[in-house]
């Protein structure tokens, strides 16, 4: 596999991990000194990702016009996003979808590539934020 493709491997890991809220996956494809949803630390990083999808229903975060850069043993991702959420229990009719884009960087580490920085911008909202909540 090329780096490249490798890349772009651990960013669909990544979008697995989200939707399946499988918080050890998560957090093993930051760095630990990773920077990412504003917070900085792959522990912090967890920990403000579930303050927004613990408490919320299905999502689904959709990658594509991705294109990815490795020089050495650092790489960047750009990659649009389209991710639909579903609210739960009270808000259980409500959504709240979000499209935009993810930039990323990474660094080889033994284990593979790791996310040093995280940024995702927001283009498009439509719906009720209010469905991100802690779990």
């Amino acid at each position: 596999m090329t780096d490249a493709a490798a890349v772009e491997a651990a960013l669909y890991g990544v979008a697995t991990a989200l939707d399946s809220r499988d918080w050890a996956a998560l957090g093993a494809a930051f760095a630990d000194d990773a920077h990412g949803y504003g917070v900085d630390g792959r522990a912090a990083i967890v920990a403000q990702v579930q303050a927004h999808l613990g408490g919320c229903g299905p999502s689904q975060h959709l990658i594509g016009n991705l294109r990815v850069t490795v020089d050495g043993d650092t790489a960047r991702s750009l990659a649009y996003a389209r991710v639909f959420h579903v609210g739960a229990g009270d808000a259980a009719d409500a959504v709240y979808e979000c499209m935009g884009e993810y930039s990323d960087t990474w660094a080889r580490a033994p284990e593979g590539w790791r996310l040093t920085r995280r940024r995702f911008t927001i283009a498009i909202e439509r719906g009720d934020r209010g469905v991100l909540r802690p779990g």
